[in-house]
């Protein structure tokens, strides 16, 4: 319960305390763009760096090397747990956006946050806005701007299982429609943190391992009709055997 509670007041402090740089990255965007992503993004990253230590998460990182580093990718994660996105994005490169559930618009100040990290709010339950959040993924990538999404929609609590939920093929646009590589991120072990003994935090090992790159051009028409479970069953193949070699 300690952890829970260093963890809140930690966050509170951050957001409110980091609101100077806040004003100072959107003020720069105004006039070089790059320079306010950097802000943006080293600020969240950092501050999540600092989560993870209040936490006492172990992360073990593998095939980073293999992210292209001359362009912008869509990250593609697995979603067990509420940490996924604090472990996952500071390994992303800058600038990266997410597409995240329209309820963190919600929260004050992370909100602000999230709007200046090119962060875009998706509604499931609203196919018009959901196109027009990919759409404006597809306009980010071509500009450069990397996307992390979960493309599961909710988090997979069958914690006993290597399976994951279903991908929704329409994240996937992102990629086929920008050309952007696809760059799977398979996460293992975040549910630990939590997700498993809720309310409490405890210290856990955590595995990302970065796959290699997925052209899209280069996949056949019929891979494309179901991208969603041609990625899902590569990160499946991961997820396995990041879990055996930690037995």
């Amino acid at each position: 319960m300690i952890r829970l509670i260093l963890v809140v007041i930690y966050v509170a402090l951050f957001l409110i305390f980091t609101m100077p740089l806040m004003l100072a990255s959107f003020i720069i965007g105004k006039f070089n763009k790059k320079a306010g992503d950097r802000i943006a993004n080293s600020t969240v990253m950092w501050g999540f760096r600092c989560v993870w230590f209040i936490c006492g998460i172990k992360l073990e990182v593998k095939g980073r090397e293999k992210v292209p580093a001359d362009r912008a990718v869509l990250y593609i994660g697995n979603h067990r747990s509420i940490f996924d996105i604090v472990v996952a994005y500071p390994l992303c490169k800058c600038p990266t956006g997410v597409i995240a559930k329209k309820s963190t618009k919600k929260i004050p100040l992370l909100n602000l946050w999230m709007m200046l990290l090119g962060c875009l709010f998706l509604d499931r339950s609203n196919t018009k806005k959901g196109l027009e959040v990919i759409l404006k993924a597809i306009e980010m990538e071509k500009n450069g701007t990397s996307i992390l999404v979960f493309p599961e929609g909710t988090r997979n609590r069958d914690y006993a299982s290597d399976k994951l939920l279903p991908m929704h093929n329409g994240s996937f646009k992102v990629s086929t429609k920008s050309g952007a590589p696809i760059q799977p991120m398979t996460i293992v072990g975040t549910e630990n943190i939590m997700a498993k003994h809720m309310p409490f935090i405890r210290s856990a090992k955590v595995t990302v391992e970065f796959g290699d790159p997925i052209d899209p051009a280069k996949l056949d028409k019929e891979t494309l009709k179901n991208i969603g479970g041609y990625v899902s069953g590569i990160m499946e193949e991961t997820y396995t055997s990041i879990r055996k070699s930690g037995k």
